[in-house]
């Protein structure tokens, strides 16, 4: 059973999305949150798996409140899925770089929003690697917000990774899966996964996505 917390400000959004989640056999809504703080202290209570999380809201936003989520090392476990109506690639981009694993507007049907959870809930990122560098190469070319990181500091972070992974993060964020990028390096599959998560898990990132979006936040990788 995925275990799910819905993170909006307006009742009736959590209605409509409590009723077609108590429709689903394997998810189950065991909190309402009408701010990020509210969000984030059920994430903490209520052994979650999933919050769905809206970006305005009062309070705290949603931004702040999945990386709040994200960097506390007790919630590991959760996924953050992102569900608004401002679907701007800044607003995309900075929830990745908060450590949401996926992004959804309100517009999108019943079905795909039940579906995005379960491939967060597993461990999957929402948004392809290719989809997600396209999204950073824009971003970065226009002027920095409030919620950029210090890249000076990601840069210092990623240079503590090994020769190897940070290679790796670079396949990565160009696109490749694992097994690509096993053929491009003559390594195997497995050994290409174990690179993976160590870098991920110096890193403090949630899944690939977000490999991809500190891969150009750092400078290892440039927009084109």
């Amino acid at each position: 059973m995925i275990r799910v917390v819905i993170a909006d400000d307006q009742p009736l959004i959590r209605a409509g999305l409590r009723g077609i989640l108590e429709l689903e056999s394997d998810l189950e809504v065991v909190g309402e949150a009408a701010n990020g703080r509210q969000a984030v202290q059920q994430a903490r209570d209520l052994a979650v798996d999933v919050v769905l999380m809206d970006i305005r809201m009062p309070q705290m936003d949603g931004i702040t409140a999945t990386a709040e989520i994200c960097a506390n090392p007790a919630l590991a476990s959760v996924r953050v899925l992102v569900l608004t109506t401002f679907e701007t690639d800044e607003h995309v981009v900075a929830a990745l770089r908060a450590g949401a694993s996926g992004f959804l507007g309100k517009g999108a049907q019943p079905e795909a929003v039940t579906e995005a959870i379960r491939i967060v809930a597993r461990g999957d990122a929402l948004l392809s690697p290719a989809a997600t560098r396209s999204l950073i190469e824009r971003v970065l070319r226009e002027p920095r917000t409030e919620h950029a990181p210090d890249r000076e500091r990601l840069r210092i972070t990623v240079e503590g990774l090994t020769e190897r992974e940070r290679e790796v993060m670079v396949l990565v964020a160009e696109g490749l899966s694992n097994d690509a990028i096993a053929d491009r390096l003559v390594i195997s599959s497995h050994t290409v996964k174990t690179h993976v998560n160590r870098a991920m898990m110096k890193l403090g990132a949630h899944d690939r996505a977000q490999l991809v979006v500190l891969a150009y936040e750092s400078g290892l990788l440039h927009p084109r």
